[in-house]
């Protein structure tokens, strides 16, 4: 029997799947960790934080299925979007953290691009738009204001390809990761835009040379990573590539139709296209299956999951206490408890989740969070409800703009990510969105679209059709027709809310 390894670099942990190559899952582990918010709207990570947990999940599947590393014939690692990429010297030695995708700080850097670059260039060459979520804006903030860190920086790598680099001695970047960072990349060509880095003032040399899908073996296992892992020197690693295509891949999406939510620190929504579609507000990369023809359309929230948390943890001490004395149920049951018993709508209650700005479709750096129709009649559970649907909403908007674009949709949403274990939500977002919610019954994501990869690279399987069973979709929710008119309403009033308050939420972004 052979085995493949899965492991996804994610925002706040790292996960790590070990499965045969005739799809059965033999043990899954996580290592944790935060990101760094030194000030407000900045969010940043060091690099060997990942590399660190990678190690240490991988570790941990490895020793405790006792499967023999002989057995073991690849492993894949994907990662979370890594903005600016890491700036790391000749010695791919760290200079800085890494300013990874929920960081909003390059708002003068946007500006800039505005006033200096043919838009319509940009877009047509890289299929995305400007703002300070794309990882090229990042790097020209460093540029600016780093200029020591500049100077001495050899290369900007995805945290994939940081991690790849220490495993294998090899440095190489997939095209998914390349193509998130827009900007740089040219979408049509496949490669890095020479025109529009010479525009932008980045050395192309900045950018590693080797470009691979995301099934390629990037090398194999150096001997001091194979023995931290518990592998065989020269066990080949694979690209793999963002992690929101990966988790869309682990749901067995393949072709054109099928849209998956991954909705987990932030909500990525997406789809698989032969164009882009940046006049839409959403943002292109290439697919990590098929990606020299098939694109990855996504739009999304920059907090889902970050705003349940937030929530969580500024509001929720009781229910916090309370999970830890009742052992077996975690403190996002008892959240939902009163929240459950609430009416659709949270009776008049509008949350916009704008947390750390917005991405797509609004995309505005300086948009900031608002309950709207708040009343003393409201309790904690309607504040709650409210943040559930709001990013609900949030999807919605997202969906009603892909919808213009994409060739086909199927009726079908599949849901992936920590939200698909709550009934409550996967409830709200079948009625607001109005698409019946299925989600995978082995609760993996990207890990699962990593395990694919490896068995794809190393020919264990032919084609990634042959391994959709490896994942079981079952139905969570259909729409309620009387809860759809009422967020129907409501759905208008949210994407009113935003533009009434656009100048407001500008003014006091004001720093």
């Amino acid at each position: 029997m052979s085995y493949v390894i899965g492991v996804d670099i994610g925002t706040q942990s790292t996960k790590a799947l070990l499965m045969s190559t005739n799809g059965a899952i033999l043990d899954q582990a996580s290592a944790a960790y935060q990101v760094d918010q030194p000030r407000p709207m900045w969010a940043e990570q060091w690099p060997d934080v990942w590399l660190d947990a990678v190690y240490e999940a991988a570790a941990l599947v490895v020793a405790r299925s006792k499967v023999p590393a002989s057995e073991i014939k690849a492993i894949c690692v994907s990662s979370l979007y890594g903005g600016s990429g890491i700036p790391v010297d000749a010695d791919i030695k760290p200079l800085h953290p890494c300013l990874i995708w929920m960081d909003r700080r390059a708002n003068d850097e946007v500006e800039w691009v505005r006033q200096n670059l043919d838009l319509d260039q940009l877009r047509r060459i890289t299929g995305n738009g400007v703002d300070s979520y794309y990882g090229y804006t990042k790097m020209l903030w460093l540029k600016r204001n780093r200029p020591e860190v500049w100077a001495l920086t050899r290369y900007l790598l995805p945290p994939n390809s940081y991690v790849q680099y220490h495993l294998t001695g090899e440095l190489a970047v997939d095209h998914s990761s390349a193509g998130n960072i827009g900007g740089v990349y040219d979408i049509g060509a496949r490669a890095w835009s020479k025109p529009m880095l010479e525009a932008l003032g980045i050395a192309p040399e900045l950018m590693p040379a080797r470009l691979v899908e995301s099934s390629e073996v990037v090398g194999g296992l150096l001997p001091k990573a194979a023995q931290r892992l518990g592998l065989n020197p020269g066990t080949p690693v694979v690209a793999g590539g963002v992690d929101a295509a990966m988790a869309t891949l682990a749901a067995g999406v393949i072709e054109p139709g099928n849209h998956v939510a991954m909705i987990g620190t932030s909500m990525c929504w997406g789809f698989i296209n032969q164009r882009t579609d940046a006049g839409h507000g959403l943002i292109s990369m290439p697919y990590v299956h098929n990606g020299a023809e098939d694109i990855y359309i996504f739009g999304g929230a920059i907090t889902a999951g970050a705003s349940v948390s937030w929530f969580r943890d500024q509001f929720c001490a009781q229910e916090k206490q309370a999970a830890v004395l009742l052992s077996g149920i975690d403190v996002h049951e008892l959240m939902e408890l009163e929240a459950a018993k609430t009416p659709a709508g949270a009776d008049g209650l509008v949350f916009l989740p704008y947390l750390m700005g917005e991405r797509s479709p609004v995309w505005d750096a300086k948009a900031s969070g608002a309950y709207v129709g708040l009343t003393l009649f409201h309790t904690k559970a309607h504040l709650y409800r409210a943040v559930l649907e709001g990013l609900a909403f949030a999807l919605r908007h997202n969906m009603e703009c892909g919808q213009q674009g994409a060739v086909r949709l199927d009726p079908e949403l599949i849901v992936v990510g920590g939200a698909a274990s709550s009934d409550l939500w996967m409830q709200i977002i079948a009625d607001i969105t109005g698409y019946p919610v299925l989600t995978i019954e082995q609760e993996v994501e990207a890990p699962l679209g990593g395990a694919m990869l490896a068995a794809l690279a190393i020919g264990e399987i032919d084609n990634l059709a042959q391994v959709r069973d490896w994942r079981t979709l079952r139905s969570r929710a259909h729409p309620n027709p009387a809860n759809k008119a009422i967020y129907d309403r409501m759905f208008e009033q949210y994407c009113e809310i935003y533009q009434a308050l656009k100048p407001c939420m500008h003014a006091l972004n004001r720093r």
